[in-house]
């Protein structure tokens, strides 16, 4: 892999890279010629039956255009709106989709929980299963959603997991799972995708692509056959059936295709890594962030964030503390990227 752009100095999010050419060729393929539409084409079969040999079960899938739809589609099949969605007060659900869960869902409470780097503390969600349970007068904690890799860039162990899903299914609870970086989950934990959803009890997948070389498709993923019926139907009313989905199935058919989505997650990983051991001792920089994921937290003081954006370098500063930046590293990073992002920190700091 060889670096194509001189100003790939953008760190804001892994959103702002490209799309993968194996998938920009797929698109192009996939016009070639008239199909059936809405999904009923021989390409968006094939997507399934490979998204179903990745998972190693039998599954629904409905591609959809934003993760922030995949999220509240998802949910809205899994509690009524006298239910209650709990998940981490860093969530994606709760900061940044404008209230779409509640919207999808008719006005399920998301309840906040704490715990460190962004993941649910087990404690804080065995107390909260229990409150109000059958009082009228009280939402019904239906749902834990489980973002996978947190929105600080900690990915959760599969025993962390396993304990917060557990906690989760004696309650009578359903899953759902954030993954809109879930690649780079598997990448840092070196586990499949089966053992990391639904042999752990999670019902429902928000699959993200879209950070991770597609274009415009990320999927809902259901474990559970009772809930395709339902989810046909929201998926449809959400705006989310699509008339020429095939051009939604084909970057997702290609993502999976000779395991490009792995290889794009172990790239941004390996360079986020590289990252972080080439700023863990410059004077006056403090990463605060677990490491694993293409995501870095770390504190800069004002000259330095100053300094690097003035150069070009891009990425969030004052991320809820001050000094606090985040960068995110994308799969269209190389090594030579990398180290010159090092090297300017290092002269600058």
């Amino acid at each position: 892999m060889t670096s194509t752009d001189s100003l790939l100095r953008g760190y804001l999010s892994d959103n702002a890279a490209g799309a993968s050419p194996q998938i920009l060729d797929a698109v192009v393929a996939a016009s070639a010629g008239p199909s059936t539409p809405y999904g009923n084409d021989p390409l968006t079969a094939q997507m399934r039956a490979k998204m179903a040999d990745a998972f190693e079960c039998q599954l629904d899938v409905f591609p959809v255009g934003t993760g922030s739809a995949a999220n509240g589609i998802g949910l809205a099949a899994l509690t009524r709106p006298w239910g209650s969605i709990l998940a981490h007060a860093d969530s994606h659900i709760h900061n940044d989709e404008a209230g779409a869960p509640e919207f999808f869902t008719d006005g399920s409470k998301i309840v906040l929980l704490g715990g460190d780097h962004s993941k649910i503390d087990p404690d804080e969600l065995r107390a909260a299963v229990k409150v109000g349970v059958g009082d009228v007068h009280s939402v019904q904690a239906s749902v834990l959603s489980l973002t996978q890799v947190t929105e600080t860039g900690s990915v959760y162990s599969i025993d962390e997991l396993r304990e917060l899903t557990s906690i989760a299914r004696e309650a009578g609870l359903r899953v759902h799972m954030d993954g809109a970086r879930f690649a780079n989950a598997l990448i840092a934990l070196d586990v499949s995708p089966a053992e990391m959803t639904w042999k752990l009890g999670v019902d429902i997948l928000s699959f993200g692509a879209t950070k991770n070389g597609a274009l415009t498709a990320d999927a809902i993923v259901c474990f559970d056959p009772t809930l395709a019926t339902e989810l046909s139907f929201r998926h449809k009313r959400g705006g989310q059936l699509t008339s020429k989905m095939r051009f939604q199935s084909a970057q997702l058919d290609a993502y999976l295709t000779d395991d490009l989505w792995l290889d794009n997650a172990r790239q941004s990983n390996a360079m986020a890594a590289r990252l972080r051991a080439g700023i863990m001792d410059v004077a006056g920089v403090t990463v605060t962030s677990e490491p694993g994921s293409n995501i870095l937290f770390a504190l800069f003081p004002d000259e330095l964030s100053a300094a690097l954006l003035e150069r070009g370098f891009g990425f969030y500063t004052d991320m809820g503390q001050h000094g606090m930046v985040r960068i995110v590293v994308s799969f269209v990073h190389v090594e030579e990227d990398i180290d010159a992002f090092i090297a300017a920190i290092r002269e600058l700091a």
